[in-house]
């Protein structure tokens, strides 16, 4: 979700800088800001009990994060790590909750985002289950491409590494790599230059 360009500017958010790797909250931590990234991406992770990098979401300039744990107020089941150079906007629970009721609009826009995120992963952790590998990443490369302005079979390069890709669907690598490849045969996606088309 994403607010009104310039809105949060005119709440006098607070303006952060974040070098790649750097952590904006951790795991467990009680949210006391609604975060908006103005430039570079930033990945939303867990860590399983055997060490492996869960990835949740990676978010880019314009998208929000944090909110749902902002209101209800509990601890965050995930870490937001900077993937590269940031620049994130934040405003504070007050004002955050403060806006919401000042600017109906923005309400409904965050319920509606809130609403398809959440169906989103409903659809992602149906095929999570699946045995199928190719179907989880046909699911992940559609949910990608939605907001892409053409279908155009091979138009959209996929934005993520094989290794963010696993992260994405808890797969390990080589798993990734051999669909990939499989994929590709069944012309599904192309590589070109390593980049994944889909």
């Amino acid at each position: 979700m994403s607010t009104q360009k310039g809105l949060l500017s005119s709440l006098q958010a607070i303006e952060e800088h974040y070098s790649a790797g750097d952590y904006i909250f951790r795991e467990d931590a009680v949210l006391q800001f609604y975060y908006e990234i103005l430039a570079g991406e930033v990945k939303l992770n867990s860590y399983k009990e055997d060490g492996k990098e869960f990835i949740q979401d990676i978010l880019s300039a314009n998208e929000c994060f944090g909110e749902a744990m902002l209101i209800l107020g509990k601890p965050s089941p995930v870490n937001a790590v900077a993937l590269t150079a940031c620049i994130i906007r934040k405003i504070s629970r007050d004002q955050f909750f403060q806006l919401l009721k000042d600017q109906p609009d923005v309400f409904r826009h965050m319920y509606e985002s809130l609403s398809a995120k959440t169906s989103e992963k409903m659809q992602l952790i149906s095929h999570i289950t699946s045995e199928n590998a190719d179907v989880l990443l046909v699911e992940l490369m559609d949910r990608m491409k939605d907001g892409y302005p053409t279908r155009e079979k091979f138009s959209f390069e996929v934005p993520h590494t094989r290794k963010q890709l696993a992260a994405l669907t808890g797969l390990s690598v080589e798993t990734i790599i051999r669909e990939i490849k499989k994929m590709e045969k069944n012309e599904i996606l192309v590589i070109r230059n390593g980049k994944i088309f889909y």
